[in-house]
């Protein structure tokens, strides 16, 4: 295994560190400052200084990185890995200046993979150019969506149409009236095997039907600055069958195709929400004294310090290890660390996150810093692409599988 940064990699690195530095952390408290003041807070990409920072980040080669082939940058998951982290840095900012924020990004690998030529032509360009945004709309509140077979949504062929009809929740982005286009899971065969039963579907936001109910709340935070997460409702929704992504009964297989990379991207990022809580940690010890002297000599402070980059430098070896793995023999190949790095990341980085807090004192609860709205979203990690528990009992039941097979 060879994790060492190739010479495109290098390139690319210090170019996004130096736009990180000139411009991305600077522009971090206008952002806001701009959000809070427009009419609609929730269109995060109609701030001003997204769309100055968007200008900059394509003129420096610095767009769709993450996905590969002639659509995208080219990189490997390799190569993408360290830039990944480096946006991860600032979360808010970052990711949607290089066209790399989820939801988004899953999309378009689904429309680069399954979607037609017309598909294409009418979501997938304006997406890849940064001119609409999307949603991806699974998770639904009557059932247990960890069981992705679970979803009810009805996915009804009636002529040259189909005909939606459900609920869903927690749709990421979809508050953001820029979010153009859904992508929609639901159920086109309820009789046939329950990996065949399902679909996706494209249903533009304008559809007769589709409602937007209320956005969600994560421990308190709107997330306003993504797009918030959504409630919302499909009443007879009708849609061209042209619409429908692949075929009848591929929507599972369409799902994990887009949940791997999407993953594995998480957890680069998480890497860097976590050395910037490093940072954070760091500074604040050194600047703050009890009982006599710096945070930063006291004794449990310094274990909480080295223990934070312990902990990371594991995260991050068992993410570039997946990267590679995904890179040489495929993500099937690579089902075993992508599950090992979906559980590790958010445990390590909210572990992280909570004694930065600590240090911070009162403060780490506050505005003031990063760090509360930070544990909130790496929080949600646990159930985003597939909750903990989902993860450990495959990934256990291959280990047995591995380990009986070997007697």
């Amino acid at each position: 295994m060879e994790f060492g940064f190739d010479a495109r990699t290098e390139e690319l690195r210090a170019q996004l560190l130096d736009f990180m530095d000139a411009h991305v952390y600077p522009a971090e408290q206008t952002f806001h400052e701009q959000l809070a003041a427009q009419e609609n807070p929730w269109a995060w990409d109609s701030a001003p200084v997204l769309a100055e920072l968007r200008v900059e980040a394509r003129r420096r080669g610095l767009w769709n990185l993450f996905l590969p082939g002639e659509h995208g940058a080219g990189l490997t998951n390799l190569q993408y890995a360290p830039l990944a982290e480096i946006t991860g840095r600032s979360l808010h900012v970052a990711p949607p200046a290089l066209n790399c924020a989820a939801p988004d990004t899953g999309n378009m690998e689904v429309l680069t993979q399954f979607g037609t030529e017309e598909q294409k032509k009418q979501w997938l360009e304006p997406l890849l150019r940064g001119e609409i945004r999307s949603s991806f709309a699974m998770t639904e509140p009557a059932v247990a969506s960890s069981d992705a077979t679970n979803i009810e949504t009805a996915i009804v062929r009636d002529g040259d149409e189909y005909v939606v009809n459900g609920r869903k929740w927690w749709i990421t982005g979809a508050m953001n009236p820029n979010a153009e286009i859904f992508i929609v899971m639901g159920k086109t065969d309820p009789s046939a095997d329950r990996h065949r039963q399902q679909s996706m579907i494209l249903v533009p936001r304008d559809t007769p039907g589709l409602e937007i109910h209320r956005a969600m709340h994560v421990l308190g935070y709107d997330d306003h600055e993504h797009g918030g997460h959504a409630e919302l409702s499909f009443t007879d929704v009708r849609v061209p069958a042209a619409n429908l992504i692949a075929g009848e009964g591929d929507g599972f297989g369409i799902a994990q195709a887009r949940l791997g990379p999407g993953r594995i991207h998480h957890c680069m990022r998480s890497i860097g929400v976590a050395e910037r809580a490093i940072e954070l940690m760091c500074a604040r010890a050194e600047e703050r004294v009890a009982f006599g002297k710096p945070l930063s000599e006291q004794g449990v402070i310094r274990d909480w310090i080295a223990e934070s980059r312990v902990r990371l430098e594991q995260l991050r070896l068992l993410t570039l290890k997946a990267a590679w793995l995904m890179d040489t023999v495929g993500n099937k190949g690579a089902h075993t660390e992508i599950q090992a790095i979906k559980i590790a990341a958010p445990a390590t980085v909210q572990w992280i996150l909570d004694k930065a807090i600590q240090v911070h004192g009162a403060g780490g609860l506050s505005q003031d810093f990063p760090l509360a709205n930070a544990y909130a979203q790496i929080r949600t990690l646990r159930f985003a692409d597939g909750p903990d528990e989902v993860h450990k009992n495959a990934l256990a039941r291959a280990e047995l599988r591995r380990q009986k097979e070997s007697r």
